[in-house]
């Protein structure tokens, strides 16, 4: 057998979101994932019932839910994940306010950046104050052919500024 080159401590793995979430699935499910491939076997046995579960350990924050979990297995490429569903993406990312890193960026010429949920949450608020203040307003489109960077990111996240007196909906402009 091959020796891993790492292993994390029993601490770390007691705190890791895959062991939450395999106690997630089989809670859920009634089974026992006493290892990483039995979660995957499961996961490629049963797939609608596992992204199920994904959607529900992660607490999608939706309008409307979904009708079924995959509309036709058999067709790939081509099958509609999730149909029926109606999310806001930016409220799913931006949901958190806090010092937990939200993103984490290393490039080649930069300097490693990690940018804090709370950051995150500002920066894109900020982002957005300053697309309203140039005029851009609801249904209107914003494009850019931009490079890998977490403004990146942050402008393709749009929110309502906490701060702002509209009373605009969370969701895409």
């Amino acid at each position: 057998m091959i020796k891993p080159l790492y292993t994390p401590a029993p601490e770390r793995i007691a705190r890791a979101n895959i062991t939450r979430f395999t106690s997630f699935c089989a809670k859920r499910t009634g089974r026992s994932f006493p290892s990483h491939h039995d979660l995957y076997q499961w996961s490629v046995e049963d797939i609608p019932a596992f992204w199920a579960a994904v959607w529900d350990f992660l607490e999608i924050r939706h309008s409307a839910p979904y009708l079924t979990v995959v509309d036709d297995l058999n067709r790939f490429p081509g099958a509609s994940w999730f149909p029926g569903a109606r999310l806001n993406f930016a409220e799913n990312l931006l949901r958190h306010d806090n010092e937990r890193v939200a993103l984490l960026f290393k490039g080649e010429t930069r300097p490693a950046v990690r940018i804090t949920y709370r950051e995150l949450n500002r920066s894109v608020a900020r982002l957005a104050r300053a697309l309203r203040a140039a005029g851009v307003c609801p249904g209107d489109r914003v494009a850019g052919y931009l490079p890998n960077l977490p403004e990146t990111a942050m402008g393709m996240l749009d929110r309502r500024d906490p701060q702002d007196s509209e009373s605009r909906p969370p969701g895409p402009w």
